[in-house]
């Protein structure tokens, strides 16, 4: 297990530190601003609302589910059962730590709600979505990724606190669109 944390530290060196530039420092800390994400979300709503308005509130409820779910189980469960400190937090990172966050959290590291929450929502718009995107759909995992990249880049967590949210997200979002898909059907252009 030491071997696994030592190469989790490391991998937090490489991202956080070692690959700092100046683009990264000004786009990073916006990227993972939940209010900036408000318009994507905004356009989601009404796209399903004007689209599929028979199927719109459960879809919304479901996604709203997901979301919740994931965070509840991450920052009250997990943080408080493995009790891993945050990068931020660390004294033992602190000469390896290009903070750009302006707030590091008290509650643990493991795992990343972050990388719950946005994988839990990639997971259901690529499962209910797939049929009207097809293969573009697969942005939305290329959202999700970026965004936990950035909780590592800014120094609020260890690359495998947001794997592990990541997989969290992954399974509750898999449960939630496959639930949706069962018990309302596809969303179809036709």
């Amino acid at each position: 297990m030491q071997k696994l944390i030592d190469l989790d530290k490391w991998l937090f060196v490489k991202i956080n530190k070692d690959s700092e530039n100046y683009f990264f420092d000004l786009v990073m800390p916006f990227l993972r601003q939940s209010k900036i994400w408000i318009p994507f979300y905004f356009f989601m709503a009404v796209f399903i609302i004007s689209n599929f308005p028979k199927k719109a509130i459960a879809w919304l409820l479901l996604i709203g589910v997901t979301a919740g779910t994931t965070d509840i189980i991450s920052s009250h469960i997990f943080k408080p059962l493995i009790g891993r400190q945050r990068p931020c937090n660390d004294p033992d990172m602190a000469s390896n730590l290009h903070l750009l966050a302006n707030y590091c959290g008290q509650n643990g590291s493991f795992t990343s709600s972050h990388a719950a929450n946005h994988f839990g929502i990639a997971t259901f718009l690529f499962i209910t979505l797939y049929n009207i995107l097809n293969r573009w759909s697969y942005l939305f995992f290329v959202w999700a990724i970026i965004i936990c990249y950035s909780q590592v880049y800014v120094g609020v967590h260890f690359p495998l606190d947001v794997i592990g949210g990541a997989f969290l997200g992954m399974f509750f979002g898999w449960i939630s669109g496959n639930f949706y898909i069962k018990k309302a059907g596809p969303l179809s252009r036709y």
